[in-house]
């Protein structure tokens, strides 16, 4: 069965979509089977994949009923655009709405080792979905004072799914996104989310660049656009793959690290 990791924020802006998209990188060259979900309406992680905008079905027609899971897979990522949004409409009029995406990727479950599932910017119905469907919920914060605020905020829909209606699901860590760690602003930020919620806080953070822009613009990924930047991504996979036992992958990602360092 794969590992299902949600992955939200509670507003846009925190590098969310970028982290599940070299995520899903990171994970796949240890040779993992990964599939990426895009819940977001604004398709944009559809579109850092390169996949075709026409693409049909999408993921609103699966949650509609319209479609099966595995029908909508294109090279291994499940895509949106804006009929999602018409799809959380009828979804909430639904018998058992919460439960629908998680019904969705079982059809799917054997294929895969792992499945992200990159979340909207809003805790809303398409996220509880997610969480419900999920093992695993990864934060995405940005490097701000308010990061705080928004950690808590993310933590109680957590909450709401795990006592309602997703008993196992667990909270693999937060993520310190977009992050200048040379400015006292950020160091003091990650500190202050430290002290709120301890070693769920991630050691590795991602420094913030524009070519995270240009490289979502190209639809290439960073390891690819910018190598320097990419290795904050993969030492984001290395930790969260020993977090999710994954003690092997882990030592992979390492391993690929030092061959680069030494090119």
């Amino acid at each position: 069965m794969a590992i299902t990791i949600s992955v939200l924020s509670q507003k846009g802006g925190t590098g969310k979509t970028t982290t599940v998209r070299h995520l899903v990188d990171a994970f796949r060259q240890t040779g993992l089977r990964v599939l990426a979900v895009d819940l977001d309406p604004q398709g944009n992680l559809s579109d850092y994949f390169d996949i075709d905008p026409e693409a049909d079905p999408t993921i609103g027609d699966v949650l509609s009923g319209r479609a099966t899971a595995s029908e909508a897979i294109v090279d291994d990522v499940i895509p949106a655009n804006l009929s999602l949004a018409e799809a959380e409409i009828t979804l909430a009029g639904k018998m058992g709405r919460e439960l629908t995406l998680r019904g969705a990727l079982a059809e799917v479950d054997e294929r895969y080792d792992v499945i992200f599932i990159d979340c909207p910017p809003a805790l809303g119905l398409l996220t509880v979905n997610a969480l419900v469907a999920a093992d695993q919920a990864l934060l995405s914060s940005e490097a701000q004072y308010f990061a705080l605020q928004g950690v808590e905020q993310a933590l109680e829909v957590i909450e709401l799914a795990r006592d309602s209606l997703n008993p196992e699901l667990q909270w693999l860590g937060v993520l310190f996104n977009i992050a200048d760690m040379r400015t006292v602003h950020s160091r003091e930020a990650f500190e202050a989310l430290r002290e709120h919620v301890g070693d769920r806080l991630l050691d590795q953070t991602v420094r913030q660049s524009i070519a995270y822009a240009e490289s979502a613009e190209r639809a290439t990924p960073i390891f690819e656009h910018r190598p320097d930047l990419g290795s904050d991504y993969l030492l984001v996979a290395a930790e969260l793959m020993k977090r999710l036992g994954l003690y092997d992958q882990s030592a992979q990602v390492t391993a690929l690290m030092a061959t680069e360092s030494g090119a």
